[in-house]
């Protein structure tokens, strides 16, 4: 560990990309803790929405404007909106969700714990490409066959995939008007 240190180049460390990088990776770390900490629903709702938010800034620095455009309209956009108009037609706004025994957080902090030493070893034994061939290989990715490919029909093609999403929002949509309705009889 000490010679992977000192091989490290920390001058080359702070361009202003792996600023931005660094700065992107703290918001999502520290929103995606405090969405799954947060104790009322609809913080962690607005944690959630700062994390998907700052993975479109990541989709950004890599080049990649369609993905991220994606990530805010389906992820931040339509996926959250369905999730915060589901929480405020099931819960009450003001009230704590239930609290977790001290075992349960445990468990849960040893899980994570355990996550975070394992994506540590596979990261140490996976060869990072240096930044020119990085982009080099982004610069041969043609967006056209992109778009074929995400609502295409063939083999290796997504169009089944995207339907099949479409389907299931639908259905929540459908299920969250049955609650609300169901609701106000009651």
């Amino acid at each position: 560990m000490a010679e992977y240190l000192t091989s490290i180049d920390f001058a080359g460390l702070f361009t202003a990309d792996n600023i931005v990088f660094f700065i992107l990776s703290a918001v999502i770390l520290v929103c995606g803790f405090m969405s799954v900490a947060s104790t009322k629903l609809l913080r962690a709702a607005t944690y959630l929405f700062f994390t998907l938010f700052a993975v479109a800034g990541l989709y950004l620095t890599l080049s990649y404007e369609f993905i991220a455009a994606v990530q805010l309209s389906v992820y931040a956009g339509g996926i959250l909106v369905l999730l915060i108009f589901a929480i405020m037609l099931v819960k009450n706004l003001g009230t704590d969700t239930e609290t977790i025994s001290y075992a349960n957080k445990t468990i849960a902090g040893l899980s994570a714990l355990a996550g975070t030493v394992f994506a540590f070893i596979t990261m140490s034994k996976f060869r990072f490409i240096p930044s020119e061939e990085a982009n080099d290989a982004a610069a041969m990715v043609d967006m056209e066959m992109v778009g074929q490919t995400l609502m295409g029909t063939d083999k290796y093609q997504y169009l089944l995939a995207f339907e099949a999403v479409s389907i299931l929002l639908l259905a929540c949509i459908v299920g969250s008007i049955v609650i609300a309705t169901k609701s106000k009889e009651d």
